[in-house]
């Protein structure tokens, strides 16, 4: 970052001091402005490498307002304000500023926000341009080995899946009417499976006619098609202009909604010179080769983005996203927060991002915060002196300090009592550990994964959770989808364990009847992937046959399933859970969030109650 800085203030006595203060200190200030529209101005004329800018303007437009465009301008900013109440911070931080000062302050204070601003600015960009650069020389090996045409292409979004998140994408001059025959399409159907969605099969699932199929494309509302038929929420495309003056374009498509970023769309532009010729040498020097319709890969065949997830199983769309965000922080030092129910495979993901990360060959050091008694966690975690208390015999070692140069998973953190989150929270700022009963401090350089299926917002809001512990663990939350909402992944998921007890009970079961996967899908599955294991585990002893027919499932709690007037049919899992939350909001006269609402109510994060009110067009008129 240069020493170019724009100051935002609307009084012009604070703004001229400020702009003395920082001449004297040996910055450029390259304007004053004291409107938001002002700011946007000087901006579009000279770039300002920082800007001081306070919270509260004349004008239409807040500070906050024009943080959030600088934000996307990759242009640092700290904030200004004599105001610091709870409701400023909160709309303060969804912005993530460099830094933040309280009016009046002292000079030396805003020197030394700048000095840590520029360092913040610098490191980040340096991180980001660092694995791009990774990305791309993995995107450039390309060019010197050799693959058909369509292997080509699979390779490219292999290699782009660990940045760019989607479940289908398409590719080609035309996407259907390709003379070249060049048109090619994948959905995405597990972690590292790709399913080729030809002209025959985007009929056959759309149900349409050839002629149909096409108007579609003249019309350009092919988008519209694809997220009828895949569930797409979001999209976003890349042209790419090849020598001979033809545009080829790859689209990208996602289940999930506000996936295509302007920092991911800024990305996309970024690369395309280097996917431009990957594509302009693969269409020329191509030779004709028949193709698979469906690539299974193998482990080997992998890309190094997507190894690690072996353990993990499934293939929902949900599960997806839960393994592109695993994918994207593994690598950094980030503290990861897992939220998910009990039963869910939070300890199962934490390994994940152990192995894949920098640390993966160094220790992993796993603590359940719920199953220690609070008289001995401390030792625990932080080890003891000999003689520090009646037992101590001996030094021990904590598992903070056997965690060293590696990661350490704190599992149920929401058990964790209020005098040792105040412990935790030093460790995590001051990066040393000292011994029960050692007045010495130990220097420990590790990665903290933590994971809890509590509400870790309404813990804080009760006063059980400190807010500045939660801040510190919630900076790359990773939320893992109940097994209710994933159940398409229950057949693979009952295969997997059946073969796992097959093997333990020396049995040789071939499989589970339809009648039985039928009525595992129609569970609620309150205990999730543990119950699920569990039940399967129970059937493979019990079985007499090679198949399993029968399968006892837990009767259901009262009141959880809903005969409807309509003779005696029973309502699915998605109607109850429809039928369930218009009945809680109209308890709460419509009210989500705060007090009283209805995320509280449900214990719920309100962002997952809005989102689940969406999937399931729940809206005002059906509960007022």
């Amino acid at each position: 970052m240069g020493e170019k800085i724009l100051i935002v203030e609307d009084q012009s006595d604070e703004a001229e001091h400020l702009q003395l203060v920082l001449e004297n200190a040996g910055y450029e200030v390259t304007g004053i402005a004291h409107s938001v529209a002002r700011a946007q101005a000087l901006i579009a004329v000279d770039r300002p490498d920082l800007v001081l800018l306070d919270i509260v303007i004349k004008g239409r437009q807040s500070g906050i307002d024009l943080a959030k465009e600088l934000a996307k301008d990759n242009i640092a900013f700290v904030y200004l304000s004599d105001s610091s109440t709870r409701e400023v911070l909160n709309a303060a931080k969804l912005t993530q500023p460099y830094g933040f000062l309280v009016k009046p302050f002292r000079e030396n204070d805003l020197l030394i926000m700048l000095e840590i601003a520029r360092y913040r600015h610098e490191y980040g960009r340096e991180s980001v341009s660092r694995k791009e650069q990774v990305l791309i020389n993995k995107l450039e090996s390309l060019k010197n080995n050799w693959k058909p045409w369509e292997r080509t292409l699979l390779n490219i979004c292999l290699i782009l899946q660990s940045r760019v998140s989607f479940d289908y994408v398409t590719a080609g001059f035309n996407t259907i009417t390709d003379e070249s025959n060049k048109a090619l399409s994948y959905l995405r159907i597990g972690t590292d499976e790709y399913q080729r969605i030809g002209i025959p099969e985007l009929l056959t699932i759309s149900k349409l006619k050839m002629k149909e199929l096409l108007l579609y494309e003249k019309k350009g509302r092919l988008n519209e098609l694809f997220a009828k038929i895949f569930d797409i929420k979001s999209g976003t495309s890349l042209s790419l202009f090849l020598p001979d003056g033809q545009k080829f374009n790859i689209s990208f498509y996602s289940r999930e909604t506000d996936t295509y970023t302007p920092e991911l769309t800024a990305f996309l532009h970024r690369i395309r010179k280097t996917i431009t010729e990957i594509i302009n040498t693969a269409l020329h020097d191509e030779v004709v080769m028949p193709v698979e319709p469906i690539y299974n890969l193998s482990v080997a065949d992998r890309s190094p983005d997507l190894q690690g997830f072996d353990s993990v199983v499934g293939q929902s769309p949900l599960l997806m996203n839960v393994f592109d965000l695993t994918s994207r922080v593994a690598g950094s030092d980030t503290s990861v927060l897992i939220l998910g129910e009990s039963g869910t495979g939070k300890e199962r993901i934490a390994d994940c991002i152990h192995n894949l990360s920098p640390r993966g060959n160094n220790p992993f050091i796993k603590v359940n915060c719920a199953t220690l008694p609070p008289a001995l966690i401390e030792s625990e975690l932080f080890g003891y002196e000999k003689g520090a208390f009646t037992g101590a015999t001996d030094r021990r070692i904590g598992k903070f300090e056997k965690a060293h140069q590696g990661t350490i998973f704190l599992d149920e953190i929401g058990e964790m009592t209020p005098d040792l989150q105040v412990k935790l929270l030093r460790v995590l700022q001051e990066k040393y550990i000292e011994r029960i009963g050692s007045g010495k401090i130990t220097k420990v350089n590790i990665r903290v994964i933590a994971a809890t299926n509590r509400n870790l917002e309404k813990e804080v809001s009760e006063g059980r959770f400190r807010l500045d512990l939660f801040y510190r663990l919630n900076v790359f939350p990773i939320v893992l989808p109940p097994l209710r909402d994933r159940i398409e992944d229950i057949p693979l998921l009952a295969g997997h364990f059946l073969r796992l007890f097959n093997s333990k009970a020396g049995k040789k079961i071939r499989g589970i009847s339809d009648k039985v996967v039928k009525r595992l899908k129609a569970y609620n599955w309150p205990g999730n992937i543990r119950e699920l294991e569990n039940i399967i585990e129970r059937a493979v002893l019990l079985a007499r046959g090679s198949i399993i027919d029968d399968i006892r499932l837990p009767s259901p709690v009262p009141g959880n399933i809903l005969i409807t007037n309509e003779g005696s049919r029973i309502k699915t899992i998605h109607e109850n859970e429809r039928d369930y939350i218009i009945n809680v909001l109209q308890k709460c006269k419509g009210r989500i969030w705060g007090a009283g609402g209805a995320a509280e109510t449900m214990d719920l994060p309100p962002t997952t109650l809005a989102s689940r009110m969406k999937k399931l067009a729940i809206r005002k008129v059906n509960i007022l």
